[in-house]
């Protein structure tokens, strides 16, 4: 089933690209089309080859398409300026297409406010049922067909680029319409062939411990800061514009850890707040809003009510992070451990209590962890014989994708090739992005005798 395209506007960005605006429309279950319908929205991009443009609608020509499949789950892909490879990948001969996945950016956006236009918290949770990686990747599908409607049929298939939970949906395309596909990039995003998240988060907490070991030790002072801010949260109710700043949201400021240069981000915000309760005995507006800028699950309503979905085939997640925080006393703000730890990407059920935009959707969030009726998002036996060209950046030292989980899903697909080092982290596309497209284009244009 080809997607409808109800809307295609173009402007330049001058001495860069051409930028075209494009809506789609896509069946909400492509199993039953008279369910309804959603929105799409991508923008495409190609090279700007002329100073002036006509404003005339530009007719496609069969240049090949390179669609990037953005991380998270639930974010919407930023303004094509903002993504550094983008003349790289322009100077490979691709035109690029930015997809916000179903329920992100101004695709058919996911808030609570939207949610409650779907009824009760059962047909929420039901709704949102719709919203993972297959039916992403059925609408990367729907819209292929119709953007290559024109193409000779030998040039109808297209390259995708998947960062992180985008490498994710990069597989299930694999598993599901390798057909479609003349070849896949995946950066920091093979994901874990499992059934559940807890064999995902039992190693993704030694990850994380690991990174907190390290923060304790390039910033030693901040041991005692951190409790002493924790204990100020404890004992003062403190308001942001997104909820309520507890210690738990203190915590979850390690999710940074796993980014170049996240330490330095971490301990800049714990010395501005120790800083503000050692000066006035409370903390600054300036403050408060650096703090509640970090996070930002208000804002991404999927990542949070979907998060451990993503590794469910089958299974409940039953609040995996949650139950196996429980096990590192660490990670209790309530105890007299050494060190106060600081969390990762995990989603906890206290989230849905201090950000009040989760807090509306509480109820749905508790009806999906319970779920086991989640589908297959991969086929092994596909990925044994794959014809597809794959190419991945693999990291050694990933906080978010175990690098063990991500060797053995490699060798389940055949044809990979692997960049893997051990000098980048989750977030290299954006923060080395030469050197991440330099090896991948180069694992696809070598070849070895």
């Amino acid at each position: 089933m080809a997607a409808k395209l109800i809307d295609r506007r173009f402007h330049n960005i001058p001495g860069k690209f051409r930028v075209g605006e494009l809506f789609f429309e896509v069946p909400l279950n492509y199993s039953r089309p008279g369910d309804g319908t959603l929105r799409l929205f991508a923008r495409s991009i190609r090279r700007l080859v002329r100073p002036v443009d006509s404003g005339k609608d530009d007719k496609q020509s069969p240049t090949p398409w390179l669609v990037y499949l953005q991380g998270g789950p639930g974010h919407g892909c930023r303004p094509p300026q903002e993504y550094g490879w983008v003349g790289t990948a322009l100077d490979k001969g691709y035109q690029v297409l930015f997809l916000d996945q179903r329920g992100t950016g101004l695709s058919s956006t996911i808030t609570a406010g939207t949610l409650a236009l779907r009824g009760n918290a059962v047909k929420q949770a039901e709704y949102l049922k719709h919203f993972r990686a297959d039916n992403i990747v059925r609408d990367c599908e729907a819209v292929r067909r119709c953007l290559t409607t024109d193409y000779p049929e030998e040039k109808r298939k297209w390259s995708i680029i998947g960062q992180s939970f985008g490498g994710f949906c990069a597989v299930t395309y694999l598993s599901m319409f390798p057909e479609g596909l003349a070849e896949a990039f995946i950066c920091g995003g093979l994901p874990p062939l499992v059934n559940g998240p807890d064999p995902v988060y039992s190693r993704t907490y030694e990850k994380v411990l690991e990174r907190n070991k390290a923060y304790y030790s390039k910033f030693p002072e901040d041991v005692e800061r951190v409790k002493k801010i924790v204990e100020y949260l404890k004992q003062n109710k403190v308001t942001v514009p997104s909820g309520t700043l507890n210690p738990q949201r203190i915590q979850q400021l390690g999710i940074m850890f796993g980014m170049h240069g996240g330490l330095d981000s971490v301990h800049d915000l714990i010395l501005r707040a120790y800083n503000d309760l050692d000066t006035f005995g409370f903390l600054t507006h300036p403050t408060l809003v650096a703090l509640d800028s970090f996070g930002g699950y208000d804002g991404y309503i999927i990542y949070a009510i979907l998060h451990e979905s993503i590794y469910c085939q089958g299974a409940a997640s039953n609040w995996s992070a949650d139950r196996l925080r429980s096990l590192n006393p660490g990670f209790n703000v309530d105890t007299d451990a050494p060190e106060i730890l600081f969390t990762g990407e995990m989603i906890y059920k206290d989230m849905f209590d201090s950000y009040d935009e989760l807090n509306r959707i509480k109820d749905a969030a508790d009806i999906l962890a319970a779920t086991t009726d989640w589908p297959a998002l991969y086929d092994e036996a596909q990925l044994a014989k794959n014809e597809v060209p794959v190419y991945a950046a693999t990291y050694m030292e990933d906080m978010y994708v175990h690098f063990e989980h991500a060797s053995n899903t490699a060798a389940k697909i055949k044809g990979i090739k692997q960049f893997i080092t051990n000098v980048m982290y989750h977030n290299a596309i954006r923060s080395k992005a030469d050197e991440v497209f330099q090896q991948l284009f180069a694992l696809r244009d070598d070849t070895m005798d």
